[in-house]
């Protein structure tokens, strides 16, 4: 049991007990006392946030971050793809690894994982005490004997699944449908209906991706291809979104779709920026914010991606009224909580013990502009003190368990892969 005491909660002082995995009691500072045999932490100066949830990433791709800049999504993938050619096991477990290092140092309790080698993705993120979504993902090329071995080879990882522990989950990928079969989608698909399980997905991309499916499927859009092939609804998690039409909001928001914004992403690689946050958020659809992979976006920093959706939005629309603070805090948390089913993404009693300390004793802080403003538009993540992740510190001012092993064994596995 641990009782948070004296913290900033909504700008007042505060007390959290946490007990287990839960926050099992909030109250106005100095009301109660800590409960029986509770580590009484003092948080004078600080201030508590959910934890973000990071809907799109691929974790263990931080270690090919910088491998190719200044190029366009087609190029970058052909880069990406020759070294993923190489990378093994290892690779994922140790590169996941320091991905949630960057990860709980920037505030994330729980991200949702499309790469490869799945178990070991699991495995590194329950060491590191965060809470995983780790997706197999689908990638045939339209060749059925690959279609096949990923098909086998997903059955397997399933039936493993079923004795995993509840704080690791496993999704189904279908990387996009420029690489994946219409066979395989619709198996896919209906294997993540039948099982409970949620479907994640890149759409609409680029607008390259958006004019070759309409060539290679009547004119159908990706999300329009998706629609009529019975794919979309709640269970999917549609990365990027960014390429979309008024019909194809209309069909996000119908299906109750969670679609996820990557603007660092989209912005460096030059695949667009017009995000329809607001279309898609009164259509109906849950939107979400992800980093993506850190080989494009170069980091997996969820605050970082609030500032950068904000400006953006603000931007291009020619309106700074666009997405308000407290809806962007929504979306990097609640709103991707809400898309896994999860009971965490809000500071309440009763909820996960998913949050992280904001150090707010530092000039970023001295104004008496809102809290959220500051933090948002003046901050960086190093203010974020301390993290407890399902009730656990994972880091304490600023410090990690075995952090020097971790840059150790990634700095190794990177040596042996660029040596093939």
């Amino acid at each position: 049991m641990i009782f948070l005491c004296n913290l900033l909660l909504d700008g007042k002082p505060s007390d959290i007990t946490i007990d287990g995995a839960l926050i099992s009691r909030i109250t106005e500072h100095g009301k109660e006392t800590a409960p029986e045999g509770a580590e009484t932490v003092d948080c004078t100066g600080k201030a508590a946030i959910p934890g973000f949830v990071n809907m799109h990433t691929h974790a263990a791709m931080g270690l090919l971050r910088g491998i190719t800049e200044d190029v366009p999504l087609r190029n970058w993938l052909s880069r990406i793809w020759e070294m993923e050619a190489r990378i093994d096991e290892e690779f994922i477990y140790w590169g996941t690894r320091a991905a949630c290092l960057e990860m709980i140092k920037s505030g994330t309790t729980t991200f949702n994982d499309m790469y490869w080698f799945a178990s070991n993705a699991r495995q590194a993120a329950i060491e590191s005490g965060i809470r995983p979504f780790i997706s197999f993902v689908i990638l045939d090329g339209f060749d059925k004997a690959t279609a096949e071995k990923q098909r086998r080879n997903f059955l397997d990882l399933y039936q493993q699944s079923l004795g995993w522990e509840h704080s690791a989950h496993l999704a189904l990928s279908v990387h996009s449908v420029y690489t994946v079969s219409e066979d395989m989608i619709l198996w896919a698909s209906q294997f993540a209906l039948d099982h409970g399980m949620k479907l994640h997905i890149h759409v609409s991309e680029t607008e390259e991706e958006n004019i070759n499916c309409m060539k290679a499927h009547g004119g159908l859009s990706p999300t329009e291809y998706l629609d009529t092939l019975g794919v979309l609804g709640p269970h999917v998690i549609a990365a990027h979104s960014l390429w979309l039409s008024a019909h194809d909001v209309e069909l996000m928001g119908r299906n109750k779709v969670n679609c996820v914004h990557n603007i660092n992403s989209n912005a460096k690689l030059a695949s667009g920026y017009h995000f329809l946050y607001d279309e898609l958020r009164d259509a109906g659809a849950n939107v979400c914010l992800g980093t993506d992979g850190a080989a494009s976006s170069n980091n997996l920093d969820m605050l970082e991606t609030m500032k950068t959706t904000a400006l953006f939005q603000k931007a291009w629309r020619r309106d700074p009224s666009r997405m308000p603070l407290q809806e962007l805090l929504d979306c990097a948390t609640v709103h991707g909580a809400k898309a896994l089913g999860l009971n965490t993404g809000v500071l309440r009693e009763g909820a996960a013990a998913d949050l992280s300390l904001v150090d707010v004793d530092n000039l970023y802080f001295l104004s008496p502009g809102s809290f959220l403003a500051n933090l948002v538009y003046s901050a960086h993540s190093d203010v974020i003190s301390s993290v407890i992740a399902q009730g656990n510190f994972v880091m304490r001012d600023r410090q990690i368990e075995g952090e020097a092993e971790i840059l150790k064994e990634a700095r190794h596995v990177l040596r042996q892969i660029n040596h093939i």
